[in-house]
Order: structure tokens, then C-alpha cells, then sequence
């Protein structure tokens, strides 16, 4: 009980606040010109009393220049007997140079448009921060979401996140970190502190290469609720091929 009430102050320290689907990764905000990748993400996770959520996209990303990173996906979510087909553009701005400032500052934005009827669009978008100390990388993003869109029965609100990473680049095919990731409501007026949203787990990454300019990259990481109304546990992973 003591780490539900305090966990949930220290992501808010950290970085302030975003909604988070299971899948979801915590963004950098460098860019690589010219990179072009193919990409999978996974994650599944439980609130206590409801089906359990699974999510899966298919991604083609392209580094269109060194500020420029742009990338449309395909998702699937499925909770019980609840399907539903998105599709999705992502788009992220480095806004300084690699290293010359003490933070690099990135800038994300996302569009959803799901492929059902009735379903609203969502849009995405925040400031992505990174730092380093060493070997030690710490990034820090603040996230909006607003709805829209999906008929007259739908709330449009904007709701406001969070996502944190500390990791520690042992070896290039091995890194070891940890992970927060955490929702608090609408931007304007946080939901009590009970129904936010807060995960924190431990994280490994790794980047494996193939010759040429040929990789394959990869994170996960296993996340613990420890708010009232966040899952139980996620897993998260994502892999990318990068040519």
C-alpha cells in the first residue's frame, strides 16, 4: 500500500504527466537520416474485473532528414469480445542538435484513425527530453491526447501523461533500465489520485547488428500498477528492423 501512494508522486516529479495503451513505447527524440525500419510492437495488460487488453501494430518508419522521423502504422486492440482496426501516423521532430545542449529536445505527434464506424480519432502530441550522464540515459516526455470526431455521442477531452526511462548502456546488445509510464486525467482537472493511472517495472534493450546497415533493435519491459486503476502488470516489447 505505502508504494501505491508513493509511486504515483514520484512519476508526477519526474516528468509531470499521457495516455498509454499497453503497447505503447517511451519515445526519444533523436533522429537518424535515412534510417528506415520495419516495426513490431506487442503488449497485453489486466485492469483487475475487466478482459484482458492485447494490442499489436506493424509499422514502416523512414528517417526523411536529420530533424524528420515519420512513420504509419497498422494496430489491432482486442479486449474480450471488443476488436478494433486503427490506423495510425506518427511523426517526431528533433528540435536540437545531438548533444550539443545539456538536454536534447524532441517533439512527438501521433494521429489514430480507427477503421470502424462510430469510433473517434485520437491525436497525440509532447515534448520528448533526453539527457546523459555516462553511460546513464534519461529521458523524460509530457504527453496530450485529444479525442475527436466518431459521432454526437462521444466527449472530446484532452488528456494528459507521462513517460520516464532510466537506462544504463552496458553493451550495445544489452541495456538494463526501468521504465514509468502513467496517465492523470484531463490536462485541466487531474482525476483523484486513486483513479490516475501509474506503471513503473524494470526494462531491457539491445541493438544487434547484421552488416551493412542492417540491425535488429529491441526493447521490453514488464510494468507493475501501482495506482488503483492501472493494470495489474503489462508486458511491453517492441522490435525493429533497421536498413
Amino acid at each position: 500500500m505505502k508504494l501505491k501512494k508513493i509511486a504515483p508522486w514520484l512519476g508526477l516529479f519526474i516528468v509531470g504527466s499521457a495516455v498509454a495503451g499497453p503497447a505503447d513505447y517511451v519515445y526519444t527524440p533523436n533522429v537518424e537520416y535515412g534510417e528506415r525500419e520495419i516495426d513490431f510492437k506487442y503488449g497485453t495488460g489486466k485492469v483487475s474485473g475487466e478482459d484482458r487488453e492485447h494490442v499489436y501494430s506493424l509499422g514502416l518508419g523512414l528517417g526523411v532528414n536529420e530533424r524528420w522521423f515519420t512513420e504509419v502504422y497498422l494496430k489491432r486492440e482486442t479486449a474480450g469480445s471488443d476488436r478494433v482496426t486503427i490506423s495510425e501516423w506518427e511523426n517526431k521532430f528533433q528540435l536540437t542538435e545531438t548533444g550539443k545542449y545539456p538536454i536534447d529536445i524532441g517533439l512527438i505527434t501521433e494521429i489514430e484513425a480507427p477503421l470502424q464506424d462510430g469510433k473517434p480519432y485520437e491525436f497525440k502530441f509532447g515534448p520528448l527530453f533526453q539527457t546523459d550522464f555516462g553511460k546513464l540515459q534519461l529521458n523524460a516526455n509530457v504527453l496530450f491526447e485529444r479525442t475527436f470526431g466518431g459521432g454526437d455521442d462521444q466527449e472530446h477531452i484532452t488528456e494528459a501523461g507521462y513517460q520516464w526511462q532510466v537506462k544504463y548502456r552496458w553493451q550495445e546488445a544489452l541495456e538494463f533500465g526501468a521504465q514509468g509510464i502513467g496517465e492523470v486525467g484531463k490536462w485541466n482537472d487531474w482525476d483523484r489520485h486513486d483513479e490516475q493511472k501509474h506503471r513503473i517495472g524494470p526494462a531491457v534493450f539491445g541493438k544487434v547488428g547484421l552488416g551493412g546497415h542492417q540491425a535488429i533493435r529491441y526493447n521490453a519491459a514488464w510494468l507493475i500498477g501501482v495506482s488503483d486503476a492501472a493494470e495489474n502488470s503489462t508486458l511491453r516489447m517492441q522490435v525493429e528492423y533497421e536498413f
